[in-house]
């Protein structure tokens, strides 16, 4: 298996197989993130990419039920070369019960309907899209080269194709100043888009992040945990989103909640209440990314 640079996973695709099909990140310009700093983003060589399959089909005979395809934005990868991907991984890996992959909102709107469908139908069953925020300015600040319209018609679209739609948001990313708008925006988002599953993390930094500037300046405050609960109070209450499993346990979040919307949105409303009374957030010094 050959891996150039560190390569990311969505948590729940811990004990997955991962595999490049591309290096690094195409957009790499949100100003919150370093993942992929380190790397000029390309697609690698089919034959690689299917070298590291077969030695992974050798290694780990029968052992491996879902694979992920790394990195950044996987989704890209012309649709011919994806759908040899994944019919080699079908003959190597009968067992699979799912294949998925990082995709940007562009990602999506730039494939056809029945390309899509094709990859569906080929294997490739979820699609992790970075929503980050539903909010157009806060999306504008962070530099993420979409519109809240544009995530939301390329979460529409993969649901229409039967994939499913795992969307992340950022905890804190508007500060202070954004806190409503980027709660109650990245509400209406996900009732637009209604996915499978919701995720939230709260907004880390590691040095090199360029939203650094705006914080040290004063032009971005920070959210301080009382704050992101009533920011997760306002999306929470605003959601319309039935069906969608929702989680914010991430290893960055002050406050952990998970449950399905909307039916257990009341019992999270209320935990949210119980912690304004009691306080007892996650300790900085256990926050980790």
């Amino acid at each position: 298996m050959r891996y150039e640079g560190t390569v990311y996973r969505p948590p729940s695709e811990a004990r997955s197989l991962i595999v490049q099909a591309t290096v690094g990140c195409a957009h790499n310009r949100c100003t919150f993130c370093t993942m992929y700093k380190d790397k000029k983003f390309y697609v690698r060589d089919t034959a690689d990419i299917l070298a590291d399959f077969e030695e992974a089909a050798r290694m780990y005979v029968g052992r491996i039920s879902r694979i992920f395809l790394a990195d950044g934005d996987a989704l890209g990868v012309d649709t011919s070369k994806l759908l040899e991907i994944l019919s080699f991984i079908k003959e190597k890996f009968p067992n699979v019960e799912r294949v998925s992959a990082y995709g940007t909102p562009k990602d999506v709107l730039k494939k056809e309907e029945s390309e899509l469908t094709a990859l569906k139908d080929a294997g490739l069953k979820m699609i992790y899209m970075g929503a980050e925020s539903g909010d157009d300015e806060v999306l504008r600040q962070v530099a993420k080269g979409v519109t809240a319209a544009e995530i939301a018609k390329a979460g529409q679209k993969l649901k229409r194709c039967g994939l499913l739609v795992s969307v992340t948001f950022i905890s804190g990313l508007g500060g202070k100043a954004r806190l409503a708008e980027h709660a109650r925006e990245s509400a209406r988002l996900v009732s637009q888009m209604n996915p499978d599953y919701v995720g939230f993390l709260t907004l880390m930094l590691e040095e090199g992040a360029p939203i650094l500037k705006r914080i040290r300046s004063g032009e971005l405050e920070l959210l301080r945990p009382e704050d992101i609960l009533e920011e997760m109070t306002l999306f929470l209450q605003e959601t319309d989103s039935p069906g969608t499993v929702f989680r914010s346990n991430h290893a960055s979040n002050y406050i952990m909640l998970k449950g399905t919307l909307n039916q257990d949105r009341e019992a999270m409303l209320q935990q949210l209440e119980h912690l304004r009374e009691s306080r007892r957030f996650r300790p900085e010094n256990a926050r980790m990314l």
